[in-house]
């Protein structure tokens, strides 16, 4: 358990800068990942998530005195700060109409004040509770499961299906971890291709699509893509195993490309201690705020051949993917991936103690390094 004091203060504010150098990474234009796809696009919605549940835990601990932290893993709040988050969002509204109002409670504490010449400590947290309410009915935050939503629509040409590009967010519970999953799925349900796909094999134009689409576009099989979602998103999972569970339960949807964007871990001086080496040159870091660095995962996994469907009298197959796993590179294939990148974001002031310390090279062993500079991110250093 971990007390608000100023070794938490100074995780939440470096945790913030953490997140905005990553966005800031995400979004400048010729960033790796602003071009891939909407890799960039999505990934920093989801860090505007996890900054709005950071916001939220730094004012709920303001009244209830408590906090965990994954200081020995991930370096990531505790799965049980994500429920209670979740919780307390739920139960928001009614907890609120039980408070009274800011302007009664002001009144309250200048009364006490006033009669008992002392500071009104529980009116404060009174006051912080309702402040914490409201900013947490109001924001997006990361919750246990993000429900997908339907980013994008085209046509495949050469099979005639229309594709989606969904993504998802989930917090897992195990590993302490944010990731988020994107997936490109072809559909091939008799009236989605009806519907969405001309004759010349091209979206049908006429049909409105407000995307972003909360959920799968396809509304016969949205509801069971959210329950697959919320059983096949944990990080113990292998992105080959998920993609396969994905062909065989769903007879017309065919994955294609499935990514996993995984954030952390974390490493803080004082906080962490996971990266023994790591967090004890971070502790030689002058300045609490540029003490820390953040790592990040992404993983691809991608379907190289589809299986004809066979349909018999007595027997039938419906098609199925065969996924490309990179057995020629060892990670890879105990990742159950065709590739990824492991990724590393540290404060120059951070770089230069690692540097000092003689200690880059085994830190940054199989990372791509990028060190924020003023308000830029130098990258691959």
């Amino acid at each position: 358990m971990v007390t608000k004091n100023a070794a938490v203060t100074q995780y939440f504010d470096a945790l913030v800068k953490a997140l905005a150098g990553l966005d800031m990474y995400l979004r400048e234009d010729d960033s790796p990942l602003y071009k891939h796809d909407v890799i960039g696009a999505v990934v920093a919605g989801y860090l505007k998530r996890m900054d709005e549940s950071l916001e939220s835990w730094e004012n709920r601990i303001s009244f209830t005195d408590h906090f965990r932290i994954s200081r020995s893993e991930s370096g990531f709040p505790v799965f049980q700060n994500v429920l209670e988050l979740e919780n307390d969002r739920r139960g928001a509204e009614k907890r609120l109409a039980s408070l009274p109002d800011d302007a009664r409670i002001r009144e309250e504490m200048v009364e006490y004040i006033l009669k008992k010449k002392a500071f009104p400590a529980a009116l404060q947290k009174t006051m912080s509770e309702r402040r914490y309410l409201e900013t947490l009915m109001d924001g997006a935050h990361f919750s246990p499961l993000n429900l997908p939503k339907t980013v994008r629509v085209s046509v495949n040409p050469k099979t005639g299906r229309p594709y989606y590009v969904v993504h998802w967010g989930a917090y897992d519970g195990s590993a302490n971890l944010p990731m988020v999953y994107m997936a490109t799925i072809e559909d091939s349900s008799d009236d989605m291709v009806e519907t969405l796909v001309t004759k010349e094999k091209k979206l049908n134009q006429k049909v409105d699509i407000p995307l972003p689409v909360e959920g799968l576009l396809n509304p016969k099989l949205a509801r069971q893509f959210d329950d697959f979602c919320e059983k096949n998103s944990s990080y113990g999972l292998t992105l080959s195993t998920i993609a396969t569970n994905l062909d065989h339960d769903f007879e017309h949807l065919h994955p294609k490309q499935l990514r996993r964007f995984v954030l952390g871990p974390f490493y803080h001086a004082g906080i962490t201690e996971h990266g023994h080496k790591v967090d004890q040159i971070l502790q030689k870091v002058k300045k609490p705020e540029n003490a820390w660095m953040l790592t990040w995962t992404l993983q691809e996994l991608y379907s190289y051949n589809e299986k004809p469907a066979k349909w018999g009298l007595w027997h039938s197959d419906p098609a199925r993917e065969e996924f490309f796993i990179n057995t020629d590179d060892l990670d890879c294939a105990r990742q159950g991936v065709s590739a990824f990148q492991r990724h590393a974001l540290v404060p120059h002031e951070a770089y230069q103690a690692i540097y000092a310390a003689g200690e880059e090279d085994e830190i940054f062993d199989g990372y791509q390094k990028h060190i924020i500079s003023g308000n830029q991110v130098l990258r691959n250093m």
